[in-house]
């Protein structure tokens, strides 16, 4: 019985990891529709999506360091790692983000129309890591 309630302890203790790692920040201008279509998609991807709405849009990317060029129209910050994830990013490449803590954040930059929140991904959609490089091809 011990033994069970030990497995059965650590299985909880499991999943309230494995929820804060999928816990997110998503700063949004007030004024954008598809930013609030991706905090859907990453919902229904099953993550934890705590949107705040807020005019400093330029000011937070800036206080997070995020690359201008590499910039977009939502800013979410993964509440377990501080990973960054900038704009359309798939929840698919998040779940990858998460799981190499070296890379600090990635990026669907601009608003390509083959991204969760502005239309249906092709295939053809590439994220890049913060140094620039291709992180995925969704």
């Amino acid at each position: 019985m011990k033994v069970w309630l030990a497995m059965a302890a650590l299985a909880v203790a499991s999943s309230a990891v494995h929820a804060t790692d999928r816990a997110i920040t998503v700063y949004q201008d007030p004024n954008c529709g598809c930013c609030s279509g991706w905090v859907d998609h990453m919902r229904d991807a099953g993550f934890q999506v705590k949107a705040i709405k807020t005019n400093r849009m330029a000011s937070i990317k800036q206080e997070l360091g995020i690359p201008m060029e590499l910039a977009s129209c939502h800013t979410g910050v993964l509440e377990g790692t501080g990973q960054l994830v900038e704009g359309h990013v798939p929840a698919n490449v998040v779940d990858k983000l998460l799981a190499n803590a070296s890379v600090k954040g990635v990026s669907a930059p601009g608003m390509p129309l083959n991204a969760p929140g502005m239309g249906e991904l092709d295939g053809n959609l590439v994220t890049v890591d913060f140094d620039g490089k291709p992180f995925s091809r969704d």
